[in-house]
């Protein structure tokens, strides 16, 4: 069971992540809406992989993954852009983001991006 901790201030994303995953091998063992959660969470739950939308209201996702990174060298994050936001990606993979998706996505480019 591949443990995910979903980090995006929109609910209805996170309500998305839970729709399109469930039945499959993943537990969402996780979700926060802004950065701090995030990170108290990450040391918390020690997620298998992370979600994490960039743009969130205070912390933004480069700063949210470049502080767990900073708890976790081994971190398996998955940065999630809007179209508009691609500028970011190369930045967020210099961090240590292991990939990315780019919103909208379909259910089965999650499934695989997640290895399923």
């Amino acid at each position: 069971m591949l443990r995910v901790m979903v980090v995006d201030d929109a609910l209805y994303m996170r309500v998305t992540y839970r729709n399109m995953l469930q039945g499959s091998d993943v537990e969402i063992a996780a979700e926060a809406e802004n950065g701090d959660e995030a990170i108290a969470m990450y040391e918390r739950v020690k997620p298998d992989v992370v979600l994490l939308d960039l743009t969130m209201p205070g912390m933004s996702g480069q700063e949210v993954l470049r502080r767990i990174m900073e708890l976790d060298r081994k971190a398996r994050v998955i940065v999630v852009s809007a179209m508009g936001q691609e500028i970011f990606i190369k930045e967020c993979l210099q961090l240590g983001a292991k990939s990315f998706m780019i919103k909208p996505f379909k259910e089965k480019a999650l499934l695989n991006m997640l290895g399923l």
